[in-house]
């Protein structure tokens, strides 16, 4: 391959700021305690020094700026027989990508102005904090009401995600090691067609400077694996897929030797056999058993977006949609159950939402969503907690990038385990005619979080309070107040589970979050239940 000039140019510039990057942020600690007390890195705030003095002397009452560096690292393999001979094929992929600049973000004439670069220098931060001044004073021609910020303690720490090994150490050839013996149990099940396999980290060093006084650097990694079993019949031209999605977590390999990927292979490899031949469900009104790993969607899509403040104030209307909670419903409207407890969290232990501080400097924390039932809050940033009469923000402020401005994205968001002891098997024992189901599936639901329709990744039947075999082509169907209303019974704390999702997309330009969900195996009451497909 010739080696152009602007390729060699890229090349070389890329190294640099890679090189810069690591200077700039160095390693991460492994086992960190978060204390409160971490030294940021002085050559950062020397930097945003830079972006907050030029801001302030071109008129602005607020700006901070956001340095960050990013990487990502797929590595996946697929088993698949070749079609002619039957011979397996083991196609290995690995993606390792990054990136690395800066975002400032200014309130001049009572409005937000927002430029990035991805130029690490003294002089680019200055260019640039000069021109978020100047997008923000042209904007304000269009502000009716001045932004207000509520207050926030001027923080000055360092926060990594716990983590004993960084996945970033892990050598590929080790990684794929551990894909190829997980995909070897799924193809060890006899007419198990093809086995797939991934495993994904994430990392992010992000580093945030206010005028208001806040010097805080962080480390915040990700990492996750899947296993996916396919199996088909040609003759009456069906297939299906069984997966094994451990939850993603904030957290190191550790998370990723505690899955088993290939101790779960033989066992989604069978059940994706015998669902090949299960039986099509018997639509009608049934009890529901479902499993955390499938629950997570659906707090996810019903009640995490519902209770987006942007959201019900109409600020998501254009794409995102709207919310059936209104501003005016907070600490009255029963969404559910008396049983239905739902947090806001950032500090939720592996939570993908976890963090030390969020994009406005606000420290992390938790929140009542939904208490015995009842709506309690919204989900905040800074310069929205007035709008709903409150004095602080829930901390709910991120971006995907350095050049994304921050807004209102979805925390944790979990529901709480059952205060008396109860099992799965409880549960399953108190159905007559239900079904079980596990892992997540297609999904629909409308602008305003009200109307949905989920299906799953595998379902049992449930007769007389027992566990019998798989069936097929299931998907249910309810309104949100109506689907928690019905929530009858959950597990109690030995059986919660967190489950995390990574591709909630909102916003325009559309930024991309992850986030947790987490609950215990729970009862829900004569749900619709449809035939699909």
């Amino acid at each position: 391959m010739d080696l152009t000039r602007r390729r060699f140019l890229e090349l070389t510039g890329s190294a640099a700021a890679a090189a810069l990057a690591h200077e700039l942020f160095g390693l991460p600690e492994l086992n960190a305690q978060n204390t409160g007390a971490g030294k940021p890195s002085e050559a950062l705030s020397a930097l945003a020094e830079v972006a907050l003095a030029r801001a302030k002397k071109l008129g602005a009452t607020y700006a901070d700026i956001r340095i960050n560096r990013y990487r990502d690292q797929v590595v996946a393999l697929r088993s698949t027989p070749d079609l002619a001979t039957g011979k397996l094929n083991h196609v290995p992929a690995v993606r390792d990508t990054g990136s690395f600049g800066f975002g400032v973000r200014v309130i001049a004439n009572g409005t937000w102005g927002f430029a990035a670069s991805r130029i690490v220098t003294k002089d680019e931060i200055a260019r640039v904090a000069a021109e978020a001044v100047a997008v923000a004073k042209a904007n304000s021609a269009l502000q009716k009401q001045p932004v207000r910020l509520s207050p926030v303690k001027a923080y000055v720490d360092k926060y990594t995600t716990p983590h004993q090994r960084n996945p970033f150490d892990v050598p590929i050839a080790e990684k794929l090691a551990l894909l190829e013996r997980a995909n070897a149990e799924v193809k060890a099940v006899p007419k198990v067609f093809s086995a797939n396999s991934t495993l994904v980290a994430h990392s992010e060093d992000k580093f945030f400077a206010s005028s208001e006084g806040s010097r805080i650097q962080q480390y915040i990694l990700q990492c996750y694996g899947q296993v996916t079993a396919a199996a088909r019949d040609l003759e009456r031209r069906v297939s299906r897929q069984r997966n094994y999605s451990p939850s993603p977590y904030t957290a190191g390999w550790e998370a990723i030797e505690e899955h088993d990927l290939p101790g779960n292979g033989r066992r989604i490899g069978e059940e994706v056999v015998e669902h090949l031949s299960a039986p099509p469900v018997t639509p009608g009104r049934k009890d529901l058993v479902l499993m955390p790993n499938h629950l997570a969607l659906t707090i996810h899509e019903s009640i995490g977006h519902s209770t987006e403040l942007d959201r019900a104030l109409g600020y998501e209307a254009n794409l995102a949609g709207t919310s059936f909670l209104t501003p005016d419903k907070m600490g009255k409207f029963r969404i559910g159950s008396e049983i239905m407890n739902i947090q806001g969290d950032r500090t939720l232990p592996r939570g993908m939402s976890t963090v030390g501080y969020d994009d406005d400097g606000v420290k992390a924390t938790e929140f009542d969503i939904v208490k015995n039932g009842v709506f309690q809050h919204f989900q905040t940033i800074r310069d929205q907690a007035h709008l709903v009469g409150e004095k602080e923000s829930r901390g709910c402020c991120y971006a995907d990038s350095f050049d994304s401005i921050p807004f209102q994205r979805i925390p944790n968001v979990w529901l709480k385990a059952g205060t008396k002891p109860m099992t799965l098997d409880d549960l399953i024992a108190a159905v007559d005619d239900g079904i079980l189901i596990d892992g997540r599936g297609s999904w629909s639901i409308d602008q305003q979080r009200y109307n949905f329709q989920f299906g799953g990744d595998a379902f049992w039947e449930i007769k007389g309070g027992k566990k019998g075999n798989m069936i097929s082509r299931v998907a249910y169907q309810s309104r949100s107040t109506d689907f928690w209303s019905s929530f009858e019974a959950t597990a109690d704390q030995r059986f919660w589970q967190n489950h995390g999702l990574t591709s909630d997309g909102k916003g325009q330009p559309t930024q991309i979050n992850a986030m947790s969900h987490g609950s215990s195996p729970s009862l829900f009451r004569r749900i619709n239940v449809l035939l699909t497909d």
